[in-house]
């Protein structure tokens, strides 16, 4: 299949607002942020939409958004191209869930032929994945993202509020048979799963694939501001307590997560501190939400309206500027960009407003 959408070619129209257009653009073309941190990895998210409702990524009752407010995948596409030109080399596509979306493995199909793009990622639920699995092996997808936060089913069912269970263990298993690598992530959550953690690490033992375990985020859509008590340090001992030979896995400086072997696994360990923010000073991602919002940070409240750009006409050169402008004035890390977003709003977004 080589099916791909035509890029529209975008010139600037009269009453495009010039006062959007930057007065000064920091030099070359690349992205590098005020800290001097490249950026290289897109994680980007097609739409807001889920066919699950866990609990800790969207209220019970989600208004999403309408379907003209979504980025087309027309503009996405452009998007790509241009952050391609200026050095990403990388893309996670996500959601909500990306395979909800009509058409999505045309879009995929699309993005593969975008000339500077190395890597295609996807994060998914696994509810609708499983059958796609060879076409996915055949676009060349790098890896697979599965959320699974408990193997057990009816644990699986309170968290998701949906009795999809059995789908997602059948991807869990397709993925591997595909040869595709594949991580698992388990939000670790108190009074939910904390019994699930040394099962989901023993799986690896049998099969090779990485169980990443999260740091609860405060991005259910509500106004939840405690501080978690499952962090990366506790979660780190019981794992320990199980395996007290496992071995850090020294790995990429731009990984969210701390990696750990076990021996006798054909599979690892890691951790992400999502909520500690421990890897903030080597960040090297950018977000475009389902709306076009560009975000620097998971933590902030969007800071760049793409789509507005493309829907006033922006050409790609402005579009690039914009951009630029942007990426030059990045927070410094997850605290900060937080700390700014409250002051703007009490509420930050649900993650699968966000994009996971």
């Amino acid at each position: 299949m080589t099916n791909s959408f035509a890029l529209p070619v975008i010139s600037a129209p009269q009453h495009y607002n010039k006062a959007l257009a930057p007065t000064a653009v920091p030099s070359g073309g690349r992205l590098i942020d005020n800290y001097g941190r490249p950026i290289t990895y897109l994680r980007l998210a097609v739409t807001d939409r889920c066919n699950l409702r866990c609990f800790y990524c969207m209220p019970e009752t989600m208004k999403f958004v309408p379907q003209k407010e979504i980025l087309s995948y027309e503009e996405m596409l452009r998007l790509v191209t241009v952050a391609a030109e200026m050095g990403i080399r990388k893309i996670r596509i996500t959601g909500g869930e990306p395979f909800v979306r009509k058409d999505i493995m045309r879009f995929l199909w699309a993005v593969r032929a975008i000339e500077g793009i190395e890597e295609i990622h996807i994060t998914t639920n696994g509810v609708l994945t499983a059958p796609l699995m060879p076409e996915l092996r055949a676009i060349g997808i790098n890896s697979i993202n599965l959320s699974i936060d408990s193997f057990d089913r009816e644990r699986f069912h309170a968290i998701t509020r949906r009795d999809d269970f059995e789908a997602v263990q059948r991807t869990f298993y397709q993925v591997l048979e595909h040869d595709i690598p594949l991580k698992v992530n388990s939000v670790v959550m108190e009074g939910k799963n904390t019994d699930d953690i040394l099962p989901l690490a023993a799986l690896t033992k049998e099969y090779p694939f990485e169980m990443r375990f999260i740091e609860e985020m405060p991005f259910n859509g509500s106004d939840n501001r405690a501080a978690i008590t499952w962090n990366h340090t506790k979660i780190l001992e019981v794992l320990r307590g199980e395996y007290p030979t496992m071995q850090k896995i020294e790995g990429d400086i731009h990984s969210t997560s701390v990696n750990y072997a076990i021996e006798g696994h054909r599979g690892t360990v890691g951790i992400i501190a999502g909520y500690s923010r421990t890897f903030c000073g080597a960040c090297n991602r950018i977000r475009v939400t389902a709306k076009g919002m560009l975000k620097t940070c998971l933590y902030d409240n969007g800071v760049l309206d793409l789509k507005r750009l493309l829907r006033d006409g922006a050409d790609d050169t402005t579009v690039r500027a914009e951009i630029l402008q942007t990426i030059a004035h990045r927070f410094k890390d997850g605290y900060e960009a937080e700390e700014y977003a409250r002051t703007q709003v009490s509420v930050l977004d649900s993650m699968s407003a966000i994009g996971g």
